[in-house]
């Protein structure tokens, strides 16, 4: 998305492979006409193409991890972050949970493990993983399964963790 603003203009555009979304008038005309657009089939469709995108590369990844016995692991997790633009530390933790989980199996994945693979991705790890899981556990994005005693171990995402990553991925 890119706004602009300077002559009492704003403006959006959204493009997702031949979909384009493309407004612009006054602040609140735009504002107007993306909450119109985003109830529509066209936002839908953008959408689906994003998360179609996104399960793309997780399939990738889970096809390249099982292939190669895990040692493209690091790259893989890389592609995942820097193909769903995942800037932000908790993001990244969040996504970092979600794919040994989701590609690897992981079910125990304490902070050391978390760690790993950020190293192996050759991306920075946050210094104080336990930290992150804590705060990402109190905004209610990750959760422990029943029966679990350690929750920096067998962190799972929750539903809101899942959207709070599908948003901050463009999914």
């Amino acid at each position: 998305m890119k706004g602009s603003e300077g002559t009492g203009n704003s403006r959006v555009l959204i493009r997702v492979g031949d979909v384009e979304i493309d407004i612009s008038g006054s602040q609140r005309e735009v504002d107007a006409k993306l909450m119109d657009i985003r109830e529509g089939e066209q936002w839908s469709t953008a959408i689906a193409k994003v998360r179609s995108a996104r399960e793309t590369a997780i399939a990738a990844a889970i096809e390249a991890a099982k292939k190669s016995g895990m040692p493209e692991r690091g790259s893989a997790f890389h592609s995942l972050i820097e193909n769903s633009t995942l800037t932000k530390k908790p993001d990244q933790v969040l996504a970092a949970i979600q794919y040994l989980r989701d590609v690897e199996g992981v079910d125990d994945s304490p902070p050391r493990v978390l760690k790993k693979l950020f190293d192996d991705s050759g991306l920075t790890a946050p210094d104080n993983l336990s930290l992150y899981l804590n705060r990402l556990s109190e905004r209610g994005f990750i959760s422990c399964p029943p029966g679990t005693s350690d929750k920096n171990r067998h962190a799972v995402l929750t539903p809101e963790g899942r959207a709070h990553l599908d948003r901050r991925s463009g999914a």
